[in-house]
C-alpha cells in the first residue's frame, strides 16, 4: 500500500468574503473527495478571505499510480481553480 499527502496553499486575490472564497474552492471536495482512494479537506486558513489550504490524501496499491494521480490532480487544480497556487508540499506516508 502506498499513501501520499499533498498540501496545496492558495491565494485568492479579490475575495472579500468567506462565501466568495468557499465558492472559488468548493469544487475541490466534489471533484476529488468522491474518488474512492482520495480524501480531500480544507486544512488551514478557514477564516481567511484571501488564503486557503487544502490537503489531499491519496492511497493505492503501489507508488506509481499514486504519483500519477497526484500529478493529474495538480494539473487539474491549476487549470480549473480561480486562485493562485503559492505552495505545494507532497510526501509519502508509508
Amino acid at each position: 500500500m502506498s499513501i501520499s499527502c499533498v498540501v496545496v496553499d492558495f491565494h485568492l486575490d479579490g475575495c472579500r468574503s468567506l462565501k466568495e472564497k468557499r465558492s472559488a474552492l468548493s469544487g475541490l471536495r466534489q471533484r476529488y473527495g468522491r474518488q474512492t482512494n482520495v480524501a480531500a479537506f480544507e486544512s488551514a486558513f478557514a477564516d481567511s478571505t484571501d488564503r486557503g489550504q487544502w490537503s489531499f490524501i491519496v492511497a493505492a496499491s503501489a507508488p506509481g499510480p499514486v504519483s500519477s494521480q497526484i500529478n493529474r490532480m495538480l494539473e487539474s487544480i491549476e487549470s480549473q481553480v480561480d486562485a493562485v497556487i503559492v505552495d505545494v508540499q507532497t510526501w509519502q506516508l508509508d
